[in-house]
């Protein structure tokens, strides 16, 4: 009796699971559905299969989207961002976890407590500081992104560093290494784990985020979620073309998980476990 009734909330539970599954996917279902169809075919109808797939409203899309460029802009600041954020934060947990001051202390409490600042109310003092310094830009972009993605980063940082022996450091600097050195060739490497969840959380916002690219980069410098914001603008009415347009925003999201599944795995869960 107990092992039906097993079996029975088993199929529940897969049941359920289907169902979620499904209901996940149907958006994306709609979106790459009708992004085939004609605007008249979306009009007549939403949720089945186009009579006639078309290929144009791609074409169109790809150029009036720019994306090549955008894509572009998307990867270079997002991969500096990352790049520069790992390394700062790499540095300063290291450095926050070793001195045992009270000095170090009062500084790892503040960026901490820098994680419950909102970005809303700091958004219009730091566009104005950014733009009397003439750096409304790109450049200015990622450097925001750093002040913004250090304060978490730091705090994982620190908290790996503490399951790494200071005898590791001592040995090393015995071996004639300087801290430099002890940090980059020792420490370094056995932090793979938390800078690959690193990586991957401020990707995950710096990717999509539309908030500050809207604030700091001008429409010829937009990164891909700014450019849609343009895009959906112009065609607001014309659903078949920004849906193309959408489908084709997602696809190096997609190319990206395909390729880096097994790491974004690896690094979320070993840096769960740290």
């Amino acid at each position: 009796m107990q092992k039906d009734n097993e079996k029975r909330n088993t199929r529940l539970l897969e049941v359920f699971g289907i169902f979620l599954a499904l209901l996940w996917l149907s958006p994306f279902y709609l979106m790459v559905v009708n992004a085939f169809k004609t605007k008249r075919g979306i009009f007549e109808g939403v949720l089945g299969f186009p009579s006639e797939f078309t290929f144009e409203n791609f074409v169109n899309a790809f150029v009036e989207l720019e994306f090549l460029k955008s894509l572009f802009n998307s990867v270079l600041i997002t991969g500096l961002s990352i790049l520069i954020i790992i390394l700062f934060s790499s540095m300063a947990g290291y450095a926050l976890a070793r001195n045992k001051s009270k000095l170090s202390g009062v500084i790892f409490f503040i960026f901490v407590a820098a994680m419950l600042i909102p970005f809303q109310s700091v958004m219009i003092p730091l566009v104005a500081l950014f733009g009397q310094a003439d750096m409304l830009n790109a450049g200015g972009l990622i450097f925001m992104y750093l002040g913004f993605g250090c304060s978490l980063s730091i705090f994982l940082y620190h908290g790996a560093m503490t399951g790494i022996s200071q005898s590791l450091d001592e040995a090393a600097i015995i071996d004639g290494a300087n801290r430099f050195q002890t940090f980059w060739y020792i420490i370094f490497p056995l932090l793979k784990p938390i800078s690959v969840t690193v990586a991957i959380l401020n990707t995950i916002w710096i990717w999509n985020d539309y908030l500050l690219p809207s604030l700091v980069l001008s429409e010829a410098n937009a990164t891909i979620p700014l450019k849609m914001f343009y895009f959906f603008g112009q065609y607001t009415k014309q659903w078949h073309l920004a849906l193309a347009g959408l489908t084709i925003a997602i696809i190096p999201v997609i190319i990206g998980y395909f390729f880096a599944q097994k790491q974004i795995i690896d690094g979320v869960s070993e840096g769960a476990v740290k």
